[in-house]
């Protein structure tokens, strides 16, 4: 087995060797930063004891027959896009990250997966990389698809070390990394509210829309620059409501936030509390003015940011039925906030969930690009900062 070696991604701290297929799996949520799951995961190798490099995930399509058109595709975005930041990859690293169905065994879908491995391995091989390993996680077990000796790397799988004690695990406690839940985790923080919560939410949007739309039609702004339509019935007026209302409701998020101890769940179900049906309906319609959504996006220094990031889930999780679309701006916003606080892949799922829910987002397809290319987020909190300094100042005066 090939040596590797490397570090939790973004740690300062003792280097660590991989020697293992299994020591490769239990390293892979550290160094993604989460637990992929219904992933293809591609790590780049570089130099003579295989250092790790970029990194690439990708949903496993559903339908097989789309695998190997998916398999070149990645693979050649993957190879073509190291070359061009000069960072030819010795080798690749492939990971098939999926859990079974519930009653079915693990290895029937590590061998499901076989053909999808196979077409990832000879995609990397038509460009000249090789693969030394390529790997199924499923169900706590991993599996090589590359190793055939079955002492080592038996049919039934291996089962995964438990959580913490691998020498990753040690590296990234070291460096003072924690890894996140999986991305199904990570991404129900964003779901709609359940029944009957939904439906009554729903009646609340109704509502505030039927109050709201008047209002904009009978504006003679557009909304679109500051300091427009600042009548009562105008745009401007309205971006002034939005972001006032958004700013006590702020305060309270600040104000309260969850035990330490909860889950995530837990957690969530509290910042609910903090939001009556009508005032959520109010800030969601609110923020699809551009104007007032900037101006929220100004929200991502500290002690704002974590306030501001629970206040955005939430009211992401108030967009339902009709109204799912709307659910575009607070997700981009809680993507924004998490990229510049330096959690990427949290702001990935964001981002992803914000396209989801309109493709044409523009804030979220730049923004979501931008974190892909690893750009630094400074720039643009720089930007927020002067904007509202620029404000500030014309108010004062």
């Amino acid at each position: 087995m090939t040596q590797h070696t490397g570090l939790p991604p973004h740690a300062e701290g003792p280097r660590v060797t991989l020697r293992s297929p299994g020591e490769l799996a239990e390293a892979l949520p550290y160094l993604m930063g989460f637990h992929p799951d219904d992933s293809i995961v591609l790590v780049a190798l570089h130099g003579d004891r295989s250092r790790f490099g970029g990194r690439l995930r990708l949903a496993i399509p559903e339908d097989a027959g789309e695998w190997p058109e998916a398999a070149r595709q990645l693979t050649t975005c993957f190879v073509e896009g190291a070359r061009a930041r000069g960072r030819q990859p010795d080798g690749i690293l492939v990971f098939l990250c999926q859990d079974p169905p519930p009653g079915t065994p693990p290895a029937r879908t590590a061998e499901r997966l076989r053909p999808l491995a196979q077409a990832l391995r000879t995609a990397c091989g038509a460009l000249d990389v090789p693969v030394p390993e390529a790997l199924c996680v499923s169900g706590g077990r991993w599996w090589s698809y590359v190793c055939p000796d079955t002492g080592c790397c038996p049919a039934e799988g291996t089962e995964l070390g438990s959580g913490g004690t691998s020498v990753m695990a040690a590296a990234a406690a070291f460096a003072g990394i924690r890894v996140q839940g999986s991305l199904k985790q990570m991404a129900a923080r964003f779901e709609p509210l359940p029944p009957p919560h939904d439906r009554i939410q729903e009646t609340a949007l109704d509502r505030a829309c039927a109050v709201l739309l008047p209002r904009l039609l009978s504006g003679d702004g557009d909304g679109e620059g500051e300091g427009n339509g600042g009548g009562d019935g105008g745009p401007g007026g309205l971006v002034e409501e939005t972001v006032a209302a958004l700013a006590a409701v702020l305060d309270r998020f600040r104000a309260g936030p969850p035990p330490p101890s909860c889950t995530d769940d837990e957690a969530d179900r509290h910042d609910d509390a903090l939001l009556t049906p009508a005032q959520a309906a109010r800030l969601v319609l609110g923020l699809q003015d551009r104007v007032a959504r900037d101006r929220a996006a100004e929200w991502v220094e500290q002690p704002d940011a974590g306030a501001a990031l629970r206040l955005w889930r939430a009211l992401a999780r108030r967009c339902t039925g009709a109204y799912s679309g709307h659910a575009a701006a607070p997700l981009t916003l809680a993507g924004w906030v998490c990229w510049a606080c330096g959690d990427e892949p949290a702001a990935r799922v964001a981002f992803v969930r914000a396209l989801e829910a309109d493709p044409e987002y523009t804030f979220a397809r730049l923004l979501h690009q931008a974190c892909n290319s690893g750009l630094d987020p400074e720039p643009l909190r720089r930007g927020r900062r002067g904007a509202r300094l620029r404000r500030e100042t014309r108010e004062r005066g």
